[in-house]
């Protein structure tokens, strides 16, 4: 997906990635780090406790030996201890034991070359032996494999952490990406839009253009639709900020009578027969909000329908119906037309905003709109005039 990103788009996705990485990278780091350090305190204790336990064995047998005027067995004590060992008398000079190293016997613990050294006094000259020194050999080992396990579970764990950190990211930036996409797309569709009705009055309107009656009809035909594109296209943007004190008791028979009118002329273009079947209604909407809702619908009924296709308007009972007999939408479709910048073919022009238009004015004066199509048969559109609204 990141080959697909535009420069700040990538720019977010590495900046989020790098943050997200970057933090779990601490944190890891941390609790790694105090785990090293407990582990290794508890290694530390563990060993300096069993070579404590050595030690005052030797010096409790060094002391018993002296007591019972027995000499210390040296072979003895280098075959049933698993350490090295080395015990010194007065002079801190050795008098038996395994340990080579050079050691400080005022020191009771001491680290050499990685190995820990463990000095005890407790013999206190039995035997003429005053310090007994344990060396433990397998700390570093245990150390180094601990720090294998930590360093192994590490790059295990930080890992799967970028793997869920990539997919974050690109679940973050999705919207981004596809609202982009779709305003890409608007911008592409709306200059096409805008594009046609121009070109057809600058070719009606162009040095060799005569003033025919069929250029006047077309220049007439462009202007509108620019003017309806602009009108959708303020709505769309100006319309949280529409005033309240627009809406009134408005005759919506009369409104629509007006705008078939309106329609007259794009309708005798598809060769489209337009019939209508209305009744004194009043409903309190912002006129030109319905009007909005209404030339969006009939538009529509226009655009995709057939060669002398025909389109019936009814209003009785508070209930506004629109029928065509136009190419119709796939039921599976049905529920995604009213999402802005959606287009459920692409064999006309248009930009996804009509129906989203229509949708928000249903969804801001209490309107129930509702949907039956059927493909190549046409669709019909019922919008059902709340009355507590209109009597409100």
């Amino acid at each position: 997906m990141v080959i697909d990103l535009t420069r700040n788009e990538k720019s977010t996705f590495f900046r989020f990635l790098g943050l997200y990485l970057g933090s779990s990278f601490i944190l890891l780091t941390i609790i790694f780090w105090q785990f090293y350090k407990i582990e290794y305190k508890l290694y530390y204790d563990l060993i300096s406790s069993n070579m404590q336990s050595i030690a005052s064995k030797i010096s409790a047998n060094i002391i018993y030996a002296d007591m019972s005027n027995l000499s210390i067995d040296t072979t003895k004590i280098t075959n049933t201890i698993h350490y090295k060992y080395a015990l010194y008398n007065k002079k801190h000079e050795k008098l038996a034991g395994n340990i080579t190293t050079k050691i400080d016997v005022n020191k009771r613990m001491q680290r050499i070359e990685g190995d820990y050294i463990l000095v005890d006094n407790t013999p206190r000259g039995h035997l003429g032996v005053y310090h007994i020194a344990i060396q433990e050999s397998n700390f570093k080992e245990i150390i180094n494999t601990l720090l294998e396990d930590i360093i192994f579970y590490f790059v295990i764990i930080f890992t799967l952490i970028s793997l869920v950190g990539y997919y974050l990211a690109n679940l973050f930036i999705s919207p981004i990406i596809n609202e982009r996409r779709k305003l890409n797309n608007f911008i592409k569709d709306t200059t096409h839009e805008l594009n046609t009705p121009i070109t057809a009055i600058l070719m009606s309107t162009g040095k060799d253009a005569a003033l025919t009656e069929k250029n006047m009809q077309r220049i007439n035909l462009s202007a509108k639709r620019i003017s309806e594109i602009y009108k959708d296209l303020v709505y769309l943007f100006l319309q949280d900020k529409k005033k309240i004190d627009l809406i009134s008791n408005l005759e919506v028979d009369k409104v629509i009578k007006e705008q078939l009118n309106y329609f007259e002329a794009f309708a005798q273009k598809k060769k489209i027969t337009i019939t209508s079947d209305l009744e004194k209604t009043i409903y309190k909407i912002d006129k030109e909000s319905f009007i909005r809702m209404f030339n969006n619908i009939i538009s529509n009924a226009i655009k995709y329908n057939k060669i002398e296709g025909t389109i019936h308007v009814s209003l009785k009972g508070n209930i506004l119906k629109v029928q065509d007999s136009g190419i119709g939408i796939k039921k599976d479709k049905i529920k995604d037309i009213f999402k802005r910048y959606y287009r459920g073919t692409k064999e006309q022009g248009g930009f996804g905003v009509g129906l989203n238009i229509v949708h928000h004015i249903c969804r801001t004066y209490n309107i129930k709109v509702s949907v039956e199509s059927e493909e190549n048969k046409g669709s019909c559109f019922t919008f059902k005039l709340n009355k507590k609204e209109e009597e409100s």
